[in-house]
């Protein structure tokens, strides 16, 4: 038999298992490990991450591009090597299938996870939070490619919002134009990643994961385009309110403004900045949240597995 085209995904045993007996599988991204925090901070919050899926009845599929073929589902190996390797490039649509064309390695974003995770056929995707409206992208059209992928794949994005470095009323006006159902969990606002809040209605609230796993059914069934953004607020005793956060994010903003970043170099040095500005407390809100949603997304799978 020949070998599978680079463009076939190759998934780890376990996922596969679970794929073939319809049991639940939860997507991860792999940007978090390569370009979202320090090693070896980095592999522990991976492997914190796949025990969390699994804690709660699901089997996690880390994705990445690795070597030029896409892989669902990374044995420690393939953490390690993203965590600790540099150069990893960071995958959106745009890049992704030229990453694999010239057999190399790379993380994936929401956008391209999101992508890979329904060619595997894995409906459930758990992050940190989604990329968005950026600030003046009235004149500089930075607007992330998220929130066209969440208009187009047909995968249930369980995030703590978007990033609050970003415009989060363009951002959620931008996803209702594009017709992708954004449901609050707990809350009648939007959360705003650290924070649970920054003064935003949700568009919509939803608590229970039956019910949003058959929302997200429902909206296959009628043949509606695209996926669902699930906005699950970080824990209340991990967040960092809004009120004190807002200051350092203008602060980091003025020093990236300043030196002249943009483009895929803005949010991570943005992170970065808050991180050093808030004496780390932003990391740890960052990975609360995220294994926050973890758990939440293994309940909404297992929903959807059960039919």
């Amino acid at each position: 038999m020949p070998p599978a085209p680079p463009e076939a995904p190759l998934l780890a045993p376990d996922v596969a298992e679970a794929r073939a007996a319809g049991r639940a599988v939860v997507a991860l991204e792999s940007t978090i490990i390569a370009h979202g925090l320090p090693w070896p901070r980095n592999i522990e919050l991976a492997l914190a991450l796949e025990a969390a899926v699994r804690e709660a009845g699901a089997v996690p599929a880390t994705i990445a591009v690795i070597d030029g073929r896409l892989r669902v589902g990374l044995d420690r190996a393939a953490l390690e090597r993203l965590g600790r390797s540099e150069g990893v490039a960071k995958l959106s649509r745009a890049d992704l299938a030229v990453c694999l064309a010239q057999g190399g390695t790379g993380a994936t974003t929401v956008a391209a996870t999101m992508i890979v995770a329904a060619l595997a056929g894995i409906e459930v995707f758990a992050t940190g939070g989604i990329g968005g409206v950026h600030r003046g992208a009235e004149t500089s059209f930075d607007v992330s490619a998220d929130l066209e992928e969440l208009a187009r794949s047909p995968v249930c994005v369980v995030a703590s919002g978007a990033k609050a470095i970003l415009d989060l009323p363009k951002t959620l006006e931008r996803l209702e134009t594009l017709g992708v159902p954004v449901i609050a969990v707990g809350q009648d606002d939007f959360p705003a990643f650290w924070s649970r809040s920054a003064g935003h209605p949700a568009p919509l609230r939803i608590d229970a994961p039956a019910a949003i796993a058959a929302a997200f059914r429902l909206r296959r069934r009628l043949g509606i385009a695209g996926g669902q953004l699930v906005a699950n607020p970080v824990p209340a005793a991990d967040e960092i309110p809004h009120a004190l956060l807002a200051p350092e994010i203008e602060a980091a903003l003025a020093e990236a403004a300043a030196a002249g970043i943009a483009a895929k170099a803005v949010t991570p040095f943005l992170l970065e900045r808050l991180r050093e500005r808030t004496g780390g407390r932003s990391l740890e809100a960052n990975v609360a949240l995220v294994l926050n949603n973890a758990r939440l997304a293994a309940r909404i799978a297992r929903e959807l597995a059960a039919g």
